[in-house]
């Protein structure tokens, strides 16, 4: 079957280095994944045409690319899944990341990030006196974040990184809360303080898009979740995000709805003046977009507000 591919081009070696798209037709099997199309190219098209990969199973993570806007393995992706009644499959380079050669990204950035949060196990003690056995219910939560290939996909399409370049990333994030969470470990006090630093656990939107494009199911996000908790139980709650969190859930709690106007001003503080003048600009012109209701100092519970209190009363038990 043919396939057509739009594959965004770029050589820093040109007179004139700019990046371009670059069509292509490819012959492949309707099994083939969208690697298989590529690797077509290159030996039959194209052999400027650069791309990485390895294993072709998915294992290595080393084909990373963006397929139709979103971040992926190229092993992993069937051609039919993206072009099922034969539309022109788009393939750039992954996000975040700078380009090294049409498809190739320089990984050294998030390497960089991922050495940041210490990613190893740092035991009490110089010497353990014998073999640390671990029961296996307080690992079985792990198993899920050590299946990180350490592809990049999520960091490719971290809308925090996008906007701000000192935030960790998700794929760091998620290895160090394999550390922190780990039992055997006897840093996670202080892991957990330094990640609680600008750039760290409380920079993450929640935009779920690394859990969207995650090729292992580590939902890097939910690792993240889970550092803010253990972060805030650890007693490291004098910052926007934790306050934030804290101020969130007291809303609901006694109201049953979010009363945004106090949610702001409980995150910042009621005597933190000067940062409050600097956000009413901010917070006027969402007025004028009607992203912000009218503040008000009558926020009355929502009805059955006791049933919504309950649901707190019950999950606070279980804490």
């Amino acid at each position: 079957m043919q396939v057509k591919l739009k594959v965004r081009r770029y050589n820093p070696e040109a007179e004139n280095p700019v990046a371009y798209q670059q069509e292509f037709t490819a012959e492949v099997e309707a099994y083939s994944s969208v690697l298989d199309a590529l690797m077509y190219l290159r030996e039959y098209v194209d052999d400027s045409l650069a791309v990485r990969c390895s294993c072709r199973g998915a294992i290595c993570g080393s084909c990373g690319v963006r397929i139709n806007g979103q971040a992926t393995l190229a092993c992993k992706t069937k051609v039919v899944s993206v072009a099922p009644h034969g539309e022109t499959i788009t393939v750039e380079p992954m996000g975040n990341m700078p380009v090294l050669k049409d498809l190739v990204t320089d990984m050294k950035p998030f390497w960089d990030k991922v050495r940041q949060v210490t990613p190893w196990l740092q035991p009490e003690g110089l010497e353990p006196e014998g073999e640390y056995v671990v029961p296996p219910e307080s690992m079985t939560h792990l198993n899920g974040v050590m299946g990180c290939i350490m592809c990049g996909v999520c960091v490719s399409d971290c809308t925090a990184l996008e906007v701000d370049s000192n935030f960790i990333g998700p794929a760091a994030l998620a290895k160090a809360y394999r550390f922190a969470a780990d039992p055997r470990d006897g840093e996670s006090q202080e892991r957990l303080r330094a990640l609680n630093e600008y750039g760290g656990i409380w920079d993450c939107t929640r935009c779920m898009e690394c859990v969207e494009v995650c090729p292992k199911g580590v939902a890097p996000m939910d690792r993240i979740m889970a550092l803010r908790e253990k972060a805030m139980a650890a007693g490291f709650t004098n910052t926007y995000g934790a306050r934030h969190a804290e101020a969130f859930s007291d809303s609901v709690k006694e109201g049953g709805r979010l009363d945004e106007t106090m949610l702001a001003i409980r995150t910042i503080g009621f005597f933190n003046v000067p940062k409050l003048l600097s956000m009413a600009p901010v917070a006027l012109r969402a007025l004028v977009h009607r992203k912000l209701p009218m503040p008000s100092p009558f926020h009355a519970p929502i009805p059955d507000v006791h049933q919504v209190q309950r649901i707190f009363g019950r999950l606070e038990k279980k804490l």
